[in-house]
């Protein structure tokens, strides 16, 4: 299942409905334009809390889980610590995926 999780995620980056990366991420937020956030498990604690205290804040559903190197192989990069997706759809489709990991 974990596999559809990811596959499902590349899909979301060929739609355009992906942020990448810690500034992207936090200008959705701020614009209210994010409406699922993956934080990997090798983020440093500063970011990790900042981002829990947005998504808590902004009641954005918040997944952690993968590493650096598992999100960035499905999206065509080495590595990659944040990703926000900007489609509501997605995003339940994604929080579906992840419950039944």
């Amino acid at each position: 299942m974990k596999d559809n999780f990811l596959q499902f995620l590349g899909i979301a980056k060929k739609a355009g409905m992906l942020a990448e990366g810690y500034n992207k991420c936090e200008e959705l937020i701020n614009n209210k334009k994010l409406y699922l956030m993956i934080l990997s498990d090798d983020v440093s604690q500063n970011t990790k809390e900042k981002f829990t205290n947005y998504c808590s804040n902004e009641n954005i559903f918040l997944l952690e889980g993968y590493s650096k190197e598992e999100l960035g192989k499905i999206l065509g990069r080495d590595e990659i610590n944040l990703l926000g997706i900007k489609n509501v759809i997605i995003a339940k489709k994604l929080k579906d995926l992840w419950w039944k990991i």
